[in-house]
């Protein structure tokens, strides 16, 4: 069954919106555009079910003339992993696998990680005191790493290592990280990581289908996401959003991952396409408790835990994790109302992508907002800016 129809449109009062909040959003939004720091965005706000303020501003290819429009397709980058991580709790729900199940189950070439450890300057490296679990990788706990968040001995190995080049396959990938060293002991610190992208290879060794294949039959479709994957064919090329080509600020080149053309490696962590009215389909999804339009994907409970801290004392880098949030299955997770620097409410959550793209739902107030841009070098300001002009607005 497929869920074709639309999000209803409503007057942003009768959701409890201000107009003229939503508005200042739009003139911040617009300054930003005509100041050259973004070249175009998409913004929507939906609340109770309905949404309330949907706006396309700039351009779409900051090369050309062509406006930026509402059905724009973006790189979404890290906004793949709440779908994958989705699919991941769909096979749990179907008992294919447990959190608990210990990664070398689905992955035999992770059955003796390695984690290296700095002792007198030297890196040494120890047996890992217990296996990755499924629930590690959910909520990156697993020793992984990504090798452009820092300069540690195992994030040079990993790009010594090409662990991003193209062209592999993902489970070329992930052998390639098996033979690597865990950055931290499994279950002891948070570190984002690869961690997604090695679910998205269980989840095509349990399901036997290719990941894009999974998410388009499991969730992309039924949702009715109709421009959501992998890459966006000929005929949807001329609505690509394209960054500028040098960052406006530092002057240097922005390169971002290709998307006309089918790739061979299928990035659970970061490699779909999609729209803001596509997103929206999701994130509506995960605020009705797993269902949308009559389409059922996860039961409430398993919403609800995926959307719970599960971190607890387990701490990661602050740069990435905010002040006042712990990390559920796939999503950061507000665990205080006051301690970060945005506003919000007690539960809700998060993520966003390396290219712009951001979203939140809020369940206290039945809330979420999306907003997507392709520019890598502004996303962590404009993240924050939107998020505290949108909560602005909030009247009632």
């Amino acid at each position: 069954m497929d869920a074709t129809g639309p999000l209803p449109f409503d007057k942003p009062d009768a959701v409890g919106l201000s107009t003229r909040g939503l508005a200042r959003l739009t003139e911040v939004l617009r300054s930003a555009i005509d100041r050259g720091l973004i070249p175009g965005v998409v913004a929507l706000v939906a609340r109770r079910g309905k949404i309330a303020h949907l706006q396309a501003l700039g351009l779409r290819d900051p090369a050309g003339a062509a406006p930026m429009q509402e059905d724009a397709i973006f790189r979404i980058y890290s906004m793949t992993k709440p779908l994958v991580s989705v699919g991941v709790m769909m096979l749990v729900e179907e008992g294919r696998l447990m959190l608990s199940d210990p990664l070398p189950k689905f992955l035999p070439a992770f059955a003796d990680p390695k984690v290296a450890e700095e002792r007198d300057g030297r890196i040494e490296l120890v047996a890992a005191a217990r296996p990755i679990t499924i629930q590690d990788l959910l909520r990156h706990t697993s020793g992984l790493t990504y090798e452009f968040t820092g300069i540690s001995p195992v994030q040079k190995m990993y790009a010594d290592a090409k662990v991003s080049r193209p062209g592999q396959t993902s489970a070329e990938q992930v052998a390639t990280l098996a033979s690597l060293p865990l950055m931290h002991q499994p279950g002891t610190r948070w570190e984002y990581s690869r961690s997604t992208d090695v679910l998205g290879r269980i989840i095509e060794v349990i399901s036997g289908r290719t990941l894009g294949e999974f998410l388009h039959q499991r969730i992309i479709a039924p949702l009715g996401m109709v421009d959501t994957a992998f890459h966006a064919p000929a005929d949807k090329h001329h609505r690509l959003a394209e960054p500028f080509a040098k960052d406006p600020e530092t002057g240097l080149a922005v390169n971002l991952i290709r998307t006309r053309e089918a790739p061979t490696f299928e990035s659970g962590g970061g490699g779909l396409v999609s729209t803001v009215l596509d997103y929206a389909r999701f994130c509506q999804m995960m605020l009705s408790g797993g269902t949308f339009d009559g389409v059922r994907l996860l039961g409430r409970k398993t919403v609800e835990l995926m959307t719970s801290d599960h971190l607890g004392p387990v701490t990661g880098s602050p740069d990435l994790l905010l002040p006042g949030y712990g990390f559920g299955l796939g999503f950061a997770v507000r665990r205080h109302a006051g301690m970060a620097p945005i506003p919000g409410s007690v539960g809700d959550f998060y993520w966003g992508g390396l290219a712009g793209t951001t979203f939140w739902i809020d369940p206290k107030e039945q809330l979420f907002a999306i907003a997507m841009i392709q520019g890598p070098g502004q996303r962590e300001y404009f993240r924050m800016l939107y998020r505290t002009l949108v909560c602005a607005a909030v009247a009632e």
